[in-house]
This record gives structure tokens, C-alpha cells and sequence, in this order.
């Protein structure tokens, strides 16, 4: 098929285009609707490239009527245009440069009515076909839980409330130290001391007021960790301990929720998603990868063995894209896939995991066992 032959095509300036739409030709937006909800020229009757030239007779829009099409900055208007040429429309012309165009010249606009901060802030996601509107508005009702404010979930938590997710629930009982501040990015210098479910609520309001931040200063538990994750979406697994993580995968089995792992160790780290509780015999919980912890002396914490202080920004990011990706049901996430990053070779690597058929939580058909003693578990006990 030949590419349409746009040279022919007349191109006009947002201010001609404006005298001659006043003058009683059609101003044609051709982008998508969730484009056209970010705001469009005033008056643009908006219909998709795909849909033309059929949109406009079934508008009544004839050959004869000067029509003038505006898209984001003038590309697909020239294509659509060309469209027209060929369909027989007799006048028909490009707004060079488009709707940014028209709105850097001070031009009338129509914008949805009610939230114009909604509308500006999350603009890029409102583009993407992938989000646009009602996936922005899924974010926004969505409510996640993350144990750990810390390195991990330190930017998972910062891009999760910037890309607009309504409510963030933080449960840490530490507070903050200053070798916190070489990789946990929530918190400053004016708030050592301050806990840091504290520390990162101020953080995150300041970054994006809108969302709402739930802190909890306490210690997870087989006795809490029920009420901080039964009412959410999706968990974030920041924790840098044992006991912790087989805790959170135990109760997101029980409970259904999606685990959404992560961990660092000196300059590697690793990323997956548990989500068992949902899909038995299926995909695998964090117990068919480590059915048993590792002894102590072979898995030091960061205080012991250190870590590259960026390094949990790495996974902490990968995390809070697969918890946007599993909200907004989009993309394959890593579920019974292990992500392994080592940043001193700049390589990422993937181990498939498959569900344990004699899995001790997860097993298709096997009764919830309860919860451990998990520090005696994790210590050999």
C-alpha cells in the first residue's frame, strides 16, 4: 500500500485554523478519546483517524464542508487529511504543530470538567491507550501494602504514589538512621530519629498530595499482618529479613493477595511475583523457591555484608512496576519467573519457577497449615 502523499496537503497555523473555523469551517481532532480527555481545541469535533472519513458522514459532514484536521503535533492530521483527499473531500488542511501548539499560543480550549489537577498530573499516563482514563481511575481506587520503608520500598513507594495509586499502606517499626540515607531515598538528614513510616508519609504527600498514606510503626506479625494486607490489592515485600518474608507469603496465600518480591545483596538482587493464593497449582509461592531459609552466616544482612546504594532503587522500580502492571492487569508479570540483576555486569537473568505439587501453604487442595513461630524457623529452631 503506498504511503499517503501528505506534500499536497494544505498546512495552516492554530491561529488560521482558528479564523477559519470561526468563519464556519470544521476543526477535526483526530486523536483518541483519551487524548481528547487532557484537553482539545474549543469547539474540535472529535473523531479517531481510524474512524474517517465514515465519522464524518455519519455526521452529515459532505465533500463540499472545509475541514480542518489537529492532532497532538501534526502528524496523524496530515495522514487523516490526506485520507480525505482521497475519499473526495474537496477542502481539507493540517493544523501544523497541533493541539501543543494550539495551547502554547494562548488559544481557546475545552478541558473536562471538575479535577484539572488529575488531568495535568498523570497526562502522560492518560495518553498511553494502556491506561488512559479508566485505567488511571483504577490506580486511583487501588490500595496497596508495603512491609518495609527502607531500600526497597523506598522508590517502589515513591513511583507508586507518583503514578497516582490511591492509598499506601506502610508498616516499618524502624526509624531513621543516617547509613539510611546512601540508599533509602524517602528520608533526610532533618529526619533521622523520625520513624520512618513518618519519614516517608511527609516524603510522599509532598511528592503527590492526592495520595493517601496509611503508617504503621510497628513490627509485622502473625497477629497484624492480617489487618495491614487483608484490604489490599496488592503487597509490596520489602523486608530485609527472613521471618518477614515467609509471613508475608504465608498470609498472601491464605488471603489471595499477590506478593510482589524483592531483595538485594551486596551488588545483586532479585524480583519476582508470588501469587499462589490466587492461582493454586499454577504459579509458585516464595516457599516452592526457598522452602527452607538459608542458615544464618549464608545470608548476612545489609548492615553485615553491605550493599550498593543503588541497587535496591533498581528492584525497588521493578517492583512497583509489576504492582502498576498486576492493578491495571496489563504486560506478563513475573510470575513463576525469578528476575536476578547483578550490576556490576549490568545483566539481568531469568530461572522459571514452577509451583512445588508438595508445597507445605500453597499445594492445590491443601488447608491453610497456620502461622509459625517464624524467627525460630528462620534461625533453625
Amino acid at each position: 500500500m503506498p504511503e499517503p502523499d501528505v506534500e499536497r496537503i494544505e498546512r495552516i497555523e492554530p491561529e488560521e485554523a482558528l479564523r477559519r473555523q470561526q468563519a464556519g469551517a470544521l476543526l477535526v481532532d483526530v486523536r483518541e478519546p483519551h487524548e481528547l480527555a487532557l484537553g482539545h481545541a474549543r469547539a474540535a469535533l472529535g473523531i479517531p483517524m481510524a474512524s474517517l472519513p465514515s465519522g464524518l458522514a455519519e455526521r452529515d459532514v459532505g465533500p463540499t464542508r472545509p475541514v480542518l484536521l489537529i492532532c497532538q503535533v501534526g502528524g496523524r492530521s496530515l495522514k487523516a487529511a490526506e485520507r480525505l483527499r482521497e475519499a473526495g473531500y474537496l477542502h481539507v488542511a493540517s493544523v501544523e504543530g497541533g493541539t501543543e501548539r494550539w495551547i502554547a499560543q494562548g488559544l481557546p480550549v475545552e478541558r473536562p470538567e471538575g479535577d484539572h489537577d488529575y488531568f495535568e498530573r498523570y497526562s502522560r499516563h492518560l495518553r498511553l491507550p494502556e491506561i488512559g482514563e479508566a485505567g488511571q481511575q483504577r490506580l486511583r481506587s487501588a490500595r496497596i501494602a508495603m512491609v518495609g520503608a527502607g531500600g526497597l520500598g523506598s522508590p517502589a513507594a515513591y513511583y507508586l504514589a507518583a503514578a497516582g495509586v490511591g492509598t499506601l499502606v506502610l508498616a516499618d517499626d524502624d526509624v531513621v538512621d543516617r547509613s539510611n540515607l546512601q540508599r533509602q531515598i524517602l528520608h533526610t538528614e532533618a529526619r533521622i530519629g523520625m520513624a520512618k513510616v513518618e519519614s516517608a508519609r511527609v516524603a510522599l504527600s509532598a511528592l503527590n498530595p492526592r495520595v493517601r498514606v496509611e503508617a504503621f510503626p510497628e513490627r509485622i506479625t502473625a497477629d497484624n499482618v492480617e489487618a495491614l494486607i487483608g484490604e489490599s490489592d496488592v503487597v509490596i515485600d520489602g523486608a530485609d529479613n527472613f521471618p518477614a518474608r515467609y509471613l508475608l507469603n504465608d498470609a498472601c496465600v491464605k488471603l489471595g493477595k499477590p506478593l510482589v518480591y524483592g531483595a538485594v545483596h551486596r551488588f545483586e538482587g532479585q524480583a519476582s511475583v508470588f501469587d499462589a493464593g490466587r492461582h493454586r497449582g499454577v504459579a509458585p509461592c516464595y516457599r516452592c523457591l526457598f522452602p527452607e531459609p538459608p542458615a544464618p552466616e549464608d545470608a548476612p544482612n545489609c548492615a553485615e555484608a553491605g550493599v550498593l546504594g543503588v541497587l535496591p532503587g533498581v528492584i525497588g522500580l521493578l517492583q512497583a512496576t509489576e504492582a502498576i502492571k498486576l492493578l491495571l492487569g496489563i504486560g506478563e508479570p513475573l510470575r513463576g519467573r525469578l528476575l536476578h540483576f547483578d550490576a556490576l555486569a549490568m545483566r539481568f537473568r531469568e530461572t522459571r519457577l514452577a509451583p512445588d505439587p508438595d508445597c507445605v501453604v500453597c499445594a492445590p487442595g491443601r488447608p491453610f497449615p497456620g502461622y509459625i513461630d517464624y524467627a525460630s524457623f528462620c534461625a533453625g529452631g
